[in-house]
């Protein structure tokens, strides 16, 4: 990279007058004084993956001057639930080739259970209709200029939802966005569903043992990230909702589902036929995707490509112009 840089400053002398390169990382090099601007692309999937933000915050540390800008500013996680009928059943016919008795002689059932397991320990990444998602979603904020690097090793979310149908919730969904706040404009990058795709796109959690729930009804649970030497996280993710039936005390049985995933280990969906109106097309009922607050306090927090119609108090997706 340092290489490439230096070529295309050297084929524009304007340039080389006002940049200077340095090779290394930030971890180790040294510079003659503080820096008034940081600007990087520490992001990966789920947001945190490949653990770029702890050298994020680490060349803050280092090299921002005390009145200096970061871009990004901040980092937004979002997650809701899901129901995904086609993709539940997609995961979990990739284990039935295990199930097979006598395969050219040999009985691999005995793997089928480790199979099983494996699939949907892969979170999946792909770009899905933002109409799967069953409620509002919430958000945990990072902020990059306060934040410590510890506070990356170990990110504990606490879930809760209010379920909009009756269904079978499959998972967790999570997309994030990030923002650069300048000084006198914000942008936002997003790369929520139904947004303009980008390379990112969105992570899902798929439970192998699905939720019951029923329209109104309260789904809790905790996502917990644990970092690893593999640079990315150990996903533990824990969904519960109550079940009502015959035989069934008054409160109801508490069904809770778990799972273990490898963000460094993803399931890659992106050949699969997506579901989508077209841009223009799109006029959708957003309260999935939006930050529990007021109108104007989801207005205010929303990234680009989502507006709440204060009106109607409903939020829609727009095309970006």
């Amino acid at each position: 990279m340092v290489e490439h840089a230096q070529r295309l400053i050297s084929g524009n002398p304007s340039f080389g007058q006002r940049i200077t390169i340095i090779k290394g990382k930030v971890e180790e090099v040294e510079l003659p004084e503080k820096a008034d601007i940081l600007i990087s692309e520490p992001m990966g999937t789920l947001l945190v993956n490949e653990r770029m933000l702890e050298s994020y915050v680490i060349a803050r540390d280092r090299f921002l001057a005390p009145d200096g800008k970061m871009f990004p500013t901040t980092g937004r996680i979002h997650m809701a639930p899901f129901s995904d009928e086609y993709l539940y059943v997609e995961m979990a016919n990739k284990s039935l080739f295990w199930q097979q008795h006598n395969f050219f002689g040999v009985d691999l059932t005995p793997l089928h259970g480790s199979a099983f397991d494996g699939y949907f320990s892969q979170p999946v990444v792909d770009a899905f209709d933002p109409r799967l998602l069953i409620s509002q979603s919430t958000y945990h904020t990072l902020d990059f200029t306060s934040m410590k690097e510890e506070d990356l090793y170990e990110i504990d979310i606490p879930l809760s939802f209010v379920s909009s149908v009756g269904t079978r919730v499959h998972g967790l969904a999570c997309w994030f966005d990030v923002l650069f706040n300048g000084s006198t404009v914000q942008r936002w990058l997003t790369t929520a569903p139904g947004s303009p795709t980008t390379h990112w796109y969105q992570l899902r959690c798929v439970l192998a043992q699905p939720l019951y729930v029923m329209a109104g009804q309260e789904i809790t649970g905790r996502l917990h990230l644990v970092a690893h030497s593999a640079q990315s996280y150990t996903i533990y993710l824990t969904m519960s909702a109550k079940m009502w039936g015959v035989g069934a005390d008054p409160g109801g049985i508490l069904q809770t589902s778990t799972a273990k995933l490898e963000l460094k280990e993803p399931y890659y969906r992106l050949s699969q036929p997506q579901a989508y109106m077209p841009q223009d097309q799109q006029q959708l009922p957003l309260s999935s995707l939006q930050a529990q607050g007021s109108g104007q306090q989801m207005q205010d927090g929303l990234s680009p490509g989502i507006t709440v119609d204060q009106e109607r108090d409903s939020a829609a997706f727009t095309r970006q112009v």
